[in-house]
Formats: structure tokens, C-alpha cells, sequence
């Protein structure tokens, strides 16, 4: 019996925002590669990400351990993009702390 050595792709697909998704889930690589930084097994990754398989989860990890460098700059990007998303919300969002007050002043209004 021989083994059959053959090149496998990485589970990757880009979706039409630029993030990288493992196999066919929606599950980003940032989440498998900073739960895998944690401390995380593969195993307990693809428990909490149920729709990931054991084998994509492992070939997300080993790529990243063999292209590091390249991947902190996606997880980097990634970051950056999330931040300016997060701020440009925090912009359109109202301040909810006058809304808060003013609730917690009517509940304490009718508990007196």
C-alpha cells in the first residue's frame, strides 16, 4: 500500500467583504486563529464552532503556523477595519446614557 502525496489548498474562501472563511461555514479564520492563540484545541474549537470540521480546522491552524507572517498582517487588517467600523457606529449611534437617566429616573419616580 503507498500514499498518495498530493498538494492541498488551504480551506479558504474569501468572501465579497475581503474576510477569509474556513471551508464552507461562515466561520472567520481570525476567530479559529485567536481562539487557537488562547490556548484552544482544535477539537474544542470545532465544539464551539459546530458547522467547522475537525480536518479544515486543523489545515487553518498548520497554514497559519506555516505563513505567520502573513497571516498577522490579514489578522492586523482585520482589526483595523473592525475598529473604524465600530468608531463609525459609535458616531451614528445617540448617546444612550441621557436615555438611560431618564429611565432610571422614572422608575425610581414611581417606586416612591
Amino acid at each position: 500500500m503507498s500514499i498518495v502525496l498530493e498538494r492541498e489548498a488551504p480551506p479558504f474562501r474569501e468572501d465579497e467583504t475581503g474576510a477569509i472563511r474556513i471551508g464552507k461555514t461562515r466561520v472567520l479564520l481570525e476567530i479559529v486563529i485567536r481562539a487557537f492563540l488562547d490556548g484552544a484545541s482544535p477539537e474544542t474549537i470545532v465544539q464551539q464552532y459546530s458547522t467547522l470540521s475537525l480536518s479544515d480546522t486543523y489545515s487553518a491552524i498548520a497554514y497559519y503556523l506555516r505563513h505567520q507572517e502573513a497571516v498577522e498582517a490579514y489578522l492586523q487588517q482585520r482589526e483595523q477595519i473592525a475598529t473604524k467600523v465600530q468608531q463609525r457606529f459609535q458616531e451614528l449611534q445617540p448617546d444612550m446614557s441621557i436615555v438611560r437617566s431618564r429611565l432610571l429616573a422614572r422608575r425610581n419616580n414611581q417606586e416612591a
